[in-house]
């Protein structure tokens, strides 16, 4: 009887286990360098809105404003997705970023009318780079695979916008530092499964792993800054 199964070939499993671990390093390393760049346009962002004075716009028209963001965040989302396969969703991913810092202008501007504002603003983003140190050395180092988490994180972020979105009308401060703790815990979990799935090879596009790891950070440093400016911002 013949054997049609095909030949074992010495070094085949190492080769594409260390085929698949250079496709991995290659991932988290552009996935890392494009999260450093993308920060440019977020302060960019950020400054625009604060200089031109479109942070007390947004102020004034709470509703317009989440409306406007709905619709530039996920279709600039749906643009970056629809070509990560190329240049052209780089560019797309940094018109996004831009686009986020705009929005996050409206905090910028109100953090920054504190007497320590500038102080407030660089607490956050240092607990917004411990979190993501943890995350990542977690990410890195555990053979627990939080990833089964995903489906649940997601609900999650759902409930969250939904609450968010009332809060928008009924002004509720209880609400709102609820949502903010809530976030900031929520957002660090999904950064931690956003990691592990880069680390683990789940995610191969360094395009689509930078904004989901970009959207986590965001939603991190926001939050922490709205909490911030609430205990201890200076009102003077």
């Amino acid at each position: 009887m013949s054997d049609s199964r095909q030949p074992s070939f010495p070094g085949r499993e190492t080769y594409g286990a260390a085929s698949q671990e250079v496709v991995r390093n290659r991932v988290l390393r552009n996935t890392y360098w494009l999260l450093a760049l993308s920060l440019i346009p977020t302060v960019l962002g950020a400054w625009v809105g604060v200089a031109t004075g479109i942070n007390s716009a947004m102020a004034s028209s709470p509703g317009m404003s989440l409306i406007l963001f709905f619709v530039g965040a996920f279709g600039l989302m749906y643009l970056v997705e629809k070509n990560k396969n190329s240049s052209i969703g780089v560019a797309f991913l940094l018109a996004f970023t831009f686009f986020m810092g705009l929005m996050l202008s409206r905090l910028i501007g109100f953090i920054l009318g504190m007497g320590n504002g500038t102080q407030l603003i660089m607490m956050a983003f240092g607990g917004t780079a411990v979190v993501f140190g943890a995350m990542a050395s977690i990410a890195t180092t555990t053979k627990r695979d939080f990833t089964h988490l995903q489906k649940f994180l997601f609900i999650g972020v759902i409930l969250l916008i939904v609450a968010a979105v009332a809060n928008v009308f009924l002004q509720l401060p209880a609400l709102m530092l609820t949502i903010s703790v809530i976030a900031i815990g929520l957002f660090s979990v999904l950064l931690l499964v956003d990691l592990q799935r880069i680390v683990n090879g789940g995610e191969t596009n360094y395009v689509s792993a930078t904004m989901a790891v970009y959207l986590d950070l965001y939603n991190i440093f926001a939050n922490l800054l709205m909490l911030l400016g609430i205990f201890g911002g200076d009102g003077d």
